[in-house]
């Protein structure tokens, strides 16, 4: 290691200036930067109660595209950026290379960490790369809105000998992660709102069968129940009980006169497909919708898949009387089944192979993969990245281009759930943000099995289920966006003690000249993998790491089996490309 290199490593190299990055004026790609340059400004100074970072590294994710699409438009912005641009850039490692003085006995130079970019400041959103300047810059400040934050502090520390790389990838990983880690409540929620739904379907069940035997008690109950034609007698027990329990009781003549703005839990009593639809759009956030029916619905049901991935909606049910077995009878699984049938659609891109990464890796994995994708390229990169690792394990491993029908078609056949040798997939996760291929994709489940959309479909994008699959063969269709600090950590945790490796996700790098043509790469998803920026180096255009070879022999010669990113690779790239 050089002198150069440590002194970069312990944060003591020089402060070289002027500041560049690449400020986003507008919608278009033609607005980030100036004639697809960064632009240069003087160094930041910094205060007392801040830190001034150096951005070591910086990942491109599709995020940032929506964010070039939609400019001042996307939900994080907040402010006419034709004034005051962003700078976009939310996965990133940095360095602590400047204390203010009142922050000295917390903070050092040198200190190393990650951003859990979901920041918020007295309630107001001010995530890292979106509405505080991000990763595609050389130098930035932190203040009080990352350093004591409503959750505190969102940087994570990153220990020495960690990559850049390897730590600035732990915020998509984490977001994979934490698919797999989602909670959901196993009963009505404690003070919130319940909406009960009788139905005509319903009144096939008796009117002094339902019950609700936990979560309506003493223990824990809502502080609302709203009642739209629920049957008597359970209208009379429920009532009673809100009386002995002081909760407030709203009667709502038809789902049209819903009288609050949303409801924590829906309760549907019956298999009645327009009532699902017609209240479905009232659930809160983390809502949970309960369907008590022992009948299969009359039609498939049209749900907003955006939802269930943006708000973490999800439905549960039952065949019996018992809306709280609903919940806790059957609880919602959001890890892949051991031994079990995985589908990932969309599996070539960076993020699917992600997920098929991690499945491989997993201590107690799928014993079937397969994956699809329409690009063959990324399929066979796929293939070369993970087959021989997942047959090493035992676990076979299929992939599939769906334009190739015939083929498609004749390996998916023994995972049709009719089919006595496959039975469906126990866990299919979307990674497309297409529609039509989340309402097919639920086809495929089988008993007991989960639909995770991952892909981030926009809130209003609706998709068609057959719900009677969730009350009488208990499928469940989750969805997840975005991580926790806690996942973050967790990640991170998992990075530095080999147990995952997010170097493995790198395809491409390039110093901070390269972001534009990196940016427009992740748009037309050029790639199979990551793309890293190095804002410190010298100019690099982007370059898939077989380029190398060429270009930069030595750090070429650094690469796991001639393909895959390594910390020896990144301190080679240092040693040479620091100014």
């Amino acid at each position: 290691m050089t002198d150069k290199l440590t002194a970069y490593k312990r944060g003591e190299d020089p402060l070289t200036g002027p500041n560049e990055l690449w400020p986003l004026y507008g919608a278009g790609l033609e607005n980030l930067g100036v004639n697809r340059r960064p632009i240069t400004a003087p160094m930041p100074q910094y205060g007392p109660d801040e830190l001034l970072v150096r951005h070591d590294a910086c990942g491109l994710c599709f995020s940032d595209t929506k964010v070039i699409n939609l400019g001042q438009n996307h939900p994080r912005i907040f402010r006419d950026i034709s004034k005051e641009p962003v700078v976009l850039g939310h996965e990133v490692s940095l360095t602590v290379v400047g204390v203010g003085e009142n922050l000295r006995d917390r903070y050092h130079v040198g200190d190393r960490f990650i951003v859990q970019a979901e920041i918020y400041y007295k309630g107001v959103n001010w995530a890292y790369g979106y509405m505080l300047q991000g990763g595609l810059s050389r130098y930035g400040v932190l203040d009080e809105r990352v350093l004591n934050g409503d959750d505190g502090v969102y940087l994570i520390p990153v220990k020495p000998e960690t990559g850049y790389a390897e730590s600035a990838l732990t915020e998509p990983w984490a977001c994979v992660t934490a698919a797999y880690g989602l909670k959901y409540r196993t009963a009505l929620k404690p003070g919130g709102t319940t909406w009960i739904i009788g139905s005509e379907a319903g009144r096939q069940i008796s009117d002094d069968r339902y019950t609700i035997s936990a979560g309506l008690d003493a223990a824990s109950h809502p502080a609302r129940v709203v009642l739209t034609n629920v049957s008597a007698a359970f209208d009379v027990w429920l009532r009673q009980r809100a009386a002995a329990l002081e909760i407030e009781v709203l009667d709502a003549p038809a789902v049209t006169d819903f009288p609050v703005a949303e409801a924590d839990d829906i309760v549907l009593l019956g298999a009645d497909p327009d009532l699902l639809e017609a209240a479905s759009p009232r659930l809160a956030k983390d809502g949970v919708f309960a369907i008590i029916a022992d009948q299969p619905m009359p039609r498939p049901v049209t749900l907003d898949a955006g939802r269930i991935h943006y708000n973490n909606w999800v439905y549960v049910g039952d065949t019996g009387s018992d809306i709280a077995a609903a919940y806790r009878a059957r609880p919602v699984r959001s890890e892949l089944k051991a031994g079990g049938r995985a589908w990932f659609i969309g599996a070539a891109g960076p993020m699917g192979r992600m997920h098929v990464q991690r499945a491989i890796e997993m201590a107690h994995g799928p014993a079937v993969i397969v994956g699809t994708d329409v690009s063959d390229a990324r399929l066979q990169d796929l293939v070369d990245s993970f087959a021989a690792e997942a047959v090493a394990k035992g676990i076979e491993f299929i992939s599939l281009n769906p334009t190739d029908r015939e083929t498609y078609r004749s390996v998916m056949s023994r995972f049709a759930p009719s089919s006595s040798a496959g039975g469906g997939f126990d866990d299919i996760v979307v990674l497309a943000p297409v529609a039509a291929l989340i309402t097919d994709a639920a086809t495929w489940l089988a008993a007991d099995g989960v639909l995770n959309i991952f892909a981030g479909v926009a809130r209003g994008t609706m998709a068609t289920f057959d719900v009677s699959d969730v009350y009488l063969r208990n499928v469940r269709y989750i969805g997840q966006s975005g991580s926790k600090i806690e996942d973050m950590q967790l990640m991170l945790h998992q990075a530095e003690t080999g147990a995952l490796s997010p170097n493995r996700s790198v395809a491409a790098i390039g110093s901070l000249a390269a972001a534009w043509d990196g940016i427009k790469a992740v748009k037309e998803q050029t790639f199979p993998g990551k793309i890293v920026i190095y804002p410190q180096i010298r100019d690099l255009p982007l370059t898939p790491l077989a380029e190398l070879r060429e270009k930069l022999p030595t750090v070429y010669a650094k690469l796991k089996d001639g393909r895959e990113w390594t910390n020896a690779a990144e301190e080679e790239l240092l040693r040479l490309m620091l100014p």
